[in-house]
């Protein structure tokens, strides 16, 4: 199955453009949060994306809420937030919102780790883990140096060892890779990145 994946667009619409053009040829498409700025232009942002025709699965950033996300997304579109799906026996699991809680006020959707652990305790496997924040100590590092990622994040992939790790968030660490056991996590960021998963 050959995967597209992106977060944090942030309702870039020459970013938005070139996810579309690509998902052509994407069997899934992946956005992994922040597809808005600030609780605003959620609507128009989906509409940028609205020329996606594979599967599309979401988690909410802390850019929007989940139930905003869920009646906001594209006919076909499927959002998942402390939930899984399966499709065509690809199992995914996802995690929206800012973990742990950031400093951006209270426009922010975010949540504590101890909150995300009792949401992703309910997956009990899967093939990719998707989750706006990064796990901690995994393309978690902000300009100053600080490694700001989930702990909850980390123990999940540690316990599921998904096949990939996919996450966003974090801008200064768009373009991670690494590897947590035989789970490879990226840190997407506004651009086209493919996966290929076997099922």
């Amino acid at each position: 199955m050959r995967i597209l994946a992106f977060s944090d667009l942030h309702m870039a619409r020459n970013r938005a453009a070139e996810v579309v053009a690509a998902s052509a040829e994407a069997d899934l498409v992946i956005g992994a949060g922040d597809f808005c700025n600030a609780r605003q232009g959620l609507d128009q942002a989906m509409a940028m994306l609205s020329g996606i025709t594979a599967p599309f699965v979401m988690v909410p950033g802390n850019a929007e809420s989940a139930q905003e996300l869920v009646e906001a997304a594209p006919e076909g579109g499927h959002v998942l937030h402390g939930s899984g799906m399966t499709l065509d026996g690809l199992r995914l699991f996802g995690l929206g919102y800012g973990v742990p809680v950031t400093p951006f006020g209270d426009w922010s959707c975010d949540l504590t780790d101890a909150e995300a652990t009792e949401l992703l305790d309910r997956c009990d496997g899967a093939d990719i883990l998707i989750a706006h924040s990064p796990p901690k100590g995994y393309g978690d590092v902000t300009s100053q140096g600080d490694a700001v990622g989930s702990v909850a994040v980390r123990d999940a992939v540690e316990r599921l060892q998904p096949q990939y790790a996919l996450c966003g968030h974090i801008h200064d660490s768009w373009g991670y890779r690494g590897a947590l056991g035989r789970t490879q996590i990226a840190n997407l960021g506004p651009s086209v990145n493919w996966f290929e998963v076997t099922v």
